[in-house]
Order: structure tokens, then sequence, then C-alpha cells
């Protein structure tokens, strides 16, 4: 398979696959192809059907084989950017839920429990993130701009909740209470941080979705005013 990202920031990945290759991605998340694909729909069993369920993820997932050689596309569905990344012997990945947008079918997607309930209950990533193992590219969403970094072992990079994409499966989470009261309570920072700890790859997303929506919520009128 071979891909492109296309599309500013507003982003597509257009993926070329030759006769016989396969892609996988959540049910409805194709946005254009070629007349060269079948399209198998499928749910993988009923543990990881409930799993999907349980992470708020679509129960079914589509497979497309490539017939012949052929053009297939994803757009994400928010302005931001959309990262490729290499999955292999000895790299896996964490990711936040509704990251993901596709992958090559060698690529497996299972639900991937925190150990430490405070980081799912306050951490804002949630307490159900996403692992994926296997070997090929699976294409991640990102909400606003790409920051990447690789961490030492025991360097820590400390952020708001929800600005974490994915972390390498070498790096841990966890979630610590901003010092002070006055910090607390005025420093507008919210009451908890999500803190990542290497070693490994972590990447950051600079504008979430959820914080969007909140401050476009805040601007629209009331209807009682």
């Amino acid at each position: 398979m071979k891909y492109e990202i296309m599309g500013g920031n507003l982003p597509a990945v257009i993926c070329k696959l030759s006769k016989g290759e396969k892609i996988v991605c959540e049910s409805g998340a194709m946005s254009w192809m070629d007349d060269a694909f079948t399209m198998e729909t499928s749910g993988g069993g009923l543990k990881k059907m409930f799993g999907k369920a349980f992470s708020g993820e679509s129960m079914f997932s589509n497979t497309y084989t490539a017939d012949r050689d052929g053009e297939i596309a994803f757009a994400s569905s928010f302005p931001g950017e959309i990262l490729a990344v290499e999955i292999g012997p000895g790299r896996s990945i964490i990711a936040q839920k509704k990251a993901f947008l596709a992958s090559e079918s060698g690529v497996e997607m299972s639900v991937f429990f925190q150990k430490k309930l405070s980081g799912g209950f306050f951490g804002g990533e949630g307490f159900i993130m996403e692992k994926f193992t296997g070997n090929g590219f699976v294409f991640l969403e990102i909400d606003g701009s790409v920051m990447e970094y690789n961490l030492a072992p025991g360097e820590r990079k400390i952020m708001d909740t929800g600005h974490l994409v994915m972390m390498e499966d070498t790096c841990s989470l966890t979630v610590e209470t901003v010092k002070g009261i006055k910090n607390k309570f005025l420093g507008g920072e919210g009451l908890f941080n999500t803190v990542v700890t290497g070693p490994g790859k972590v990447v950051i997303q600079t504008m979430p979705i959820a914080k969007t929506a909140e401050l476009i919520s805040a601007l629209i009128p009331s209807s009682n005013s």
C-alpha cells in the first residue's frame, strides 16, 4: 500500500492499494474510492464488538479489498491533521478514543484499560483507550496540529486534559491534581493534569474538539435570553 495525506487543515488520506490488498476502517469512515473495491462489514466476534461498544466506537468495521489497483480515501471529520503511524514488532501504540481513522489489515485494534482509575475518571482521555498492535500503518485523526515528543526514561510531559492523542506502549499515564487552592479554582486550568512518563513517543493535539465545542457553546445565546 502507498498513501498520501492531502488537504491542508481539512485533510484526507488517499490510499493506493494493489490488487488483493485490504484496508480497514470504522463503519461510515470511507469518503470516496475508485470502482475497484469490495466492502465487507464485520464485528470481529462478540467479545471484540462488546469492547468497541464499551469504548464508544462503532461495533462494526468495514474491510475494503482491492479487486484491482485503485484508490480509496478517508477524510478527517474535524479541522486538523492525519497522522500515519507504522506498527510493527516491538512497537505498539495506545491512542485516544475516536482517533482511529483507518489501518492496514495487519493492524489489530483492541480496548486498552488504564490501570489507574483516576486516570480515567479525571484525566479527560477516558478510562478506556485503544491499543494498536500487529504490522502495518494506522491513520489517526488529530484535532488541530500535531506536536510530537520523544521522552527519555523517566522524562515527563504534563498536559491539560484532552490534549493527549497517542503514546507508545512503553510510556505510562497518570493524573495529577493541580497544586494550590488558588491555582485549582482561579487558574482556569481545571483541577487535573494528564502526565505521560517515558520512555517513548507521545503525540499531543493543539485543539481538542471537546474544548472547541465548549468555547462555541458559550457563545451561543440561550433560548431564555
